[in-house]
């Protein structure tokens, strides 16, 4: 997952030097600066499809749809012959198991409902990622660094140049997230993140008042830019791709779907909300803009510390019992639940998602 969302990062990185090479070579003026970006674009949805045959079928919907030998099929297709045989018969066992308890979008957002708390657990995940405000700083990066006081151009170089640390830096996800877990790293990057944001804010405050405090522009501005490079880092190995791991770690085969969507839709919804805000929050905030986002990435850390249980290195079972002694508790607190068991990820007891996946791992469970 994270290594998939590093490429999203790539895209970015393509997408954002097109614009700006055509953009310095052309003008700004030009039409042909706007049109070359959007005639680039039709390229990329025409390599996906001549490519689109070789892209797996999912074996889980075959099997609901009781079409088995184009599961099996596909298993084979994806694993090779004798691991895709062997979790064929998984994958069919755990849904003649589950059989019967089928769960719908009403399900899920109803209070007893036993998927009513992973839910929440979703949604609030994709709206505490909306709130680190990173979907406002990839839209408006050039004006940012403006505030921070470069000039126009420089402003943009500087943003393709965060772009590229970005990317880089995503490497830390993808090699973290299996050593200390999803919950422990959105907190400590969540603290990270409200901290550059506090220095942002300063920074801005000392570029848009130097004229009245006398202190020379461009050391503030340089450290600013280092806070904002450290804060786009800690949001792509701490937030970027873990609220897309989480739910498929804390919903039953039933309900994974319905949970990605209702995922989908959540991230959708609150991008959309931020990012709309933004320029409005650019023209009556200014530098006060970065303190927000210091309150928002706080209320992020902090919800997540409260109410987000360590699903990392836990066995599907393992995951469902939280939400079950949650219930018996009464509240969703992680630390008051079974003595603070998922606060933290265990070590040494299971093998990593990775190594050893979750149909072999359930599998393995129900055997007799």
């Amino acid at each position: 997952m994270a290594q998939e969302f590093q490429m999203n990062i790539f895209g970015l990185n393509m997408a954002f030097a097109i614009n700006l090479a055509v953009t310095v070579s052309l003008g700004k003026d030009n039409q042909w600066a706007w049109r070359i970006p959007i005639i680039v674009m039709q390229v990329y949805p025409l390599v996906l499809l001549s490519v689109i045959q070789r892209l797996p079928e999912s074996p889980r919907w075959f099997i609901y749809h009781e079409r088995e030998e184009d599961a099996r099929r596909a298993l084979e297709d994806i694993e090779g012959y004798e691991a895709g045989k062997k979790k064929f018969k998984c994958l069919k066992e755990m849904h003649e198991q589950e059989a019967g308890k089928e769960v719908n979008y009403w399900n899920m957002f109803t209070p007893l409902h036993s998927q009513f708390h992973p839910t929440i657990i979703t949604i609030m995940g994709q709206v505490n990622q909306a709130l680190t405000g990173y979907g406002a700083v990839s839209v408006y990066g050039p004006q940012i660094f403006e505030l921070l006081g470069f000039g126009f151009r420089t402003a943009e170089y500087l943003t393709q140049g965060n772009f590229i640390s970005y990317f880089v830096l995503m490497t830390g996800a993808w090699l973290l997230i299996d050593a200390v877990g999803r919950r422990q790293l959105m907190v400590s990057c969540s603290l990270i993140l409200t901290i550059c944001f506090l220095f942002l804010a300063l920074f801005g405050g000392l570029t848009y008042n130097a004229d009245k405090v006398h202190i020379p522009t461009i050391p503030v501005a340089v450290l600013g830019t280092l806070s904002l490079f450290v804060a786009t880092g800690a949001f792509g190995i701490g937030w970027l791709a873990t609220v897309w791991l989480i739910p498929t770690e804390i919903y039953p085969t039933t309900a994974r779907a319905q949970g990605t969507a209702i995922s989908v839709i959540i991230w959708g919804v609150a991008n959309f909300t931020i990012t709309l805000l933004t320029p409005i929050m650019f023209n009556n905030l200014n530098y006060y803009l970065f303190l927000a986002f210091a309150v928002t990435n706080a209320f992020a850390g902090i919800w997540t510390w409260f109410y987000l249980p360590e699903s990392g290195n836990r066995s599907f079972n393992e995951n469902q019992e939280f939400f079950e002694e949650a219930r018996e508790a009464g509240s969703w607190q992680v630390r008051k639940v079974k003595d603070g068991k998922w606060l933290k990820m265990p070590y040494g007891k299971n093998k990593s998602a990775e190594e050893e996946p979750l149909l072999e791992r359930v599998a393995d469970q129900v055997q007799p």
